[in-house]
């Protein structure tokens, strides 16, 4: 699973830290999930979306191999 996490972080102007803060997980959470070791839980998930206040599809994105 890809996801476009790094680039909403981006535009809302914010560090993997306050992102991990506003979504009640670590920073480290974050970062894995940047770098695509580690796919969020649908809660997890869920919660990012509705942060910045787009559908989890804009984020989240299916591969071919999932």
């Amino acid at each position: 699973m890809k996801n476009n996490l790094k680039v909403e972080r981006a535009i809302h102007g914010l560090t993997q830290d306050e992102l991990a803060k506003k979504v009640s997980v670590s920073r480290q959470t974050i970062n894995a999930m940047e770098l695509n070791k580690y796919v969020p839980s649908t809660v997890l998930a869920l919660k990012i979306a509705k942060y910045f206040g787009k559908q989890v599809e804009a984020i989240f994105l299916l591969e071919d191999t999932d």
